[in-house]
């Protein structure tokens, strides 16, 4: 995300492939505890949420939780 709030910490773009916008993961330190973790899209939205949720969807994925859906993708 180009145009990103310069308190945010940048961790992780998935796809990176392409000049598209792809999807990024960063850390707002400065913010509320419960909007630390932002997610972008290519589309310039953001989804917001705590370092505890982020660390429920991590433990989901890993136990194969989204494995159908990338599956069929």
């Amino acid at each position: 995300m180009a145009d990103h709030d310069s308190s945010l910490r940048h961790v992780a773009t998935f796809c990176g492939s392409c000049n598209c916008g792809c999807p990024e993961l960063f850390v707002d330190d400065t913010a509320a505890p419960e909007r630390r973790v932002v997610i972008t899209d290519d589309f310039g939205q953001r989804i917001e949420m705590s370092r505890e949720q982020l660390a429920v969807l991590v433990a989901d994925v890993k136990s194969g939780v989204l494995d159908e859906v990338s599956a069929t993708a």
